[in-house]
């Protein structure tokens, strides 16, 4: 069932009112181009091509697996199309789906059972089609006496009986490639915006006797496109329900479905508890047993079994099994917590590792630090990692204790069942089993009393 497909993603996206570009828009985090190019890839396409045009500098990095065409000047979606001519040719492509970057809810099952459908029915187009309550921007599917699809009629050129008709164009097709760009050649714009439309395919390939097959699709919320935020929000709160829906039939608890915010690509083992006002996105993990939020944020973090996250930030982070987190801290890229760990209230953590069983309770920031094993560091302690130059590096033995608002000053080590007493800078190194206290002399003055006060 070999295909390859050909994402449209060239358009500016003025109904977003953002100077962002449209397909680079996120639901859960993902962008919107990013979803249409990996449900091809999980349908099965051999290739994918995109076609760019605005914002290109910001979209191309986000599809960095597909071969990319450019469109300069935006004629239409036919003319997009074109440009992506010399490419398919030179690949090789013999059936090509073509889709637009704004569909986001599209499944792959579509995608596979129309390529399916297309090469058994041997048509040289095949479109999916939807009826929907309100047509309105959408082309019209029209058809002839006999039920068969006739030709697309665009709205802005519409009669007012076109408009009446409920059958809409999906904007997925499937055709013949050779077939495709002979009947390109023959397009107009001679049409109220003065592009040369895809959809004028249709019509084309009739005239020429060519088959065309429009099927209905089976749901159409999944081939809704986005134009604006509002649409973008509905379309955020369709993809939430499925992939909560997804997870809790796999065994998984989530408190309130309505504030959890799961991410397409985020992996969860069962008897994981999400509470309420947690959002997970990215390449995360989760392990058997762990219990993540209230009001946790997670990306692209790796977290295993038994773990608890509290009321936290994480963001590219490793937590081995029995970590607790939280609440209120702080986990930064690059951090890597170790089986028994803890980091408490009002940590923040950046490149670190935190060994098995050590703690960072409350109130301290570990920035370019490796801790051994059972080590704790008190309230307030902070690496000082920053010359204003360059980042240096804390080395803490295992079972060493820290006292409270200790700075380190690194580049610093400090041994083994080493200690430091509350209050001390560090700048030198502290050998194994070794108290260091380094403070100013108190002094006291002369007797006090507060201002005013007999």
């Amino acid at each position: 069932m070999g295909f390859s497909t050909l994402v449209l993603a060239a358009g500016a996206g003025t109904r977003m009112k953002s100077h962002k570009p449209k397909v680079a828009h996120e639901i859960l985090g993902k962008p919107l181009l990013r979803w249409v190019v990996d449900a091809a890839r999980e349908a099965g396409t051999d290739e994918v091509f995109v076609v760019l045009g605005e914002g290109r500098e910001t979209v191309a990095p986000l599809v960095p697996d597909a071969t990319l065409v450019y469109q300069g000047e935006q004629l239409g979606t036919g003319h997009a199309v074109l440009m992506a001519q010399s490419a398919l040719e030179a690949a090789g492509v013999e059936t090509l789906v073509v889709v637009s970057g704004d569909t986001p809810l599209l499944q792959p099952p579509t995608i596979a059972s129309l390529v399916a459908a297309h090469q058994a029915d041997g048509a040289a187009v095949s479109l999916l089609s939807m009826h929907v309550a309100d047509p309105t921007g959408y082309g019209r599917v029209l058809r002839d006496a006999a039920g068969a699809v006739c030709r697309i009629v665009e709205q802005k050129d519409a009669t007012g009986a076109e408009l009446t008709v409920d059958e809409v164009n999906s904007g997925l097709y499937c055709f013949r490639t050779a077939r495709l760009f002979a009947l390109l050649a023959g397009l107009r714009n001679d049409n109220h915006q003065h592009e040369y439309y895809l959809t004028d395919v249709v019509a084309l390939a009739l005239a020429a006797g060519e088959g065309v097959m429009a099927r209905l699709a089976a749901d159409t919320a999944e081939l809704a496109g986005i134009n604006n935020r509002v649409q973008l929000a509905e379309a955020t709160a369709t993809a939430q329900r499925r992939i909560n829906t997804q997870h809790m039939l796999n065994g998984v608890t989530i408190l309130d479905p309505a504030t959890a915010w799961i991410g397409p690509d985020v992996v969860l083992a069962s008897d994981v508890e999400i509470l309420p006002l947690t959002s997970l996105t990215g390449k995360t993990s989760i392990g058997w047993g762990s219990v993540i939020g209230p009001m946790s944020r997670v990306n692209n973090s790796r977290i295993a079994e038994s773990c608890v996250v509290d009321d936290s930030v994480l963001v590219d982070v490793i937590l081995e099994d029995r970590v607790s987190v939280g609440p209120r801290a702080y986990l930064r890229p690059g951090t890597v917590m170790r089986e028994g760990s803890h980091a408490g209230t009002h940590v923040e953590i950046k490149k670190s590792e935190i060994g098995p069983h050590s703690k960072v309770p409350h109130l301290s920031y570990i920035g370019d630090a490796v801790l051994g094993s059972e080590v704790n560091i008190g309230a307030g302690s902070i690496t000082c990692n920053f010359d204003g130059r360059e980042k240096h590096a804390t080395i803490i033995g295992s079972r060493s204790f820290v006292g409270s608002d200790t700075m380190f000053v690194a580049p610093v080590t400090m041994g083994e069942d080493a200690a430091t007493g509350a209050g001390s800078v560090i700048t030198d190194a502290i050998p194994d089993g070794t108290l260091a206290i380094a403070r100013a002399e108190q002094k006291n003055g002369r007797s006090w009393t507060r201002k005013g006060k007999e």
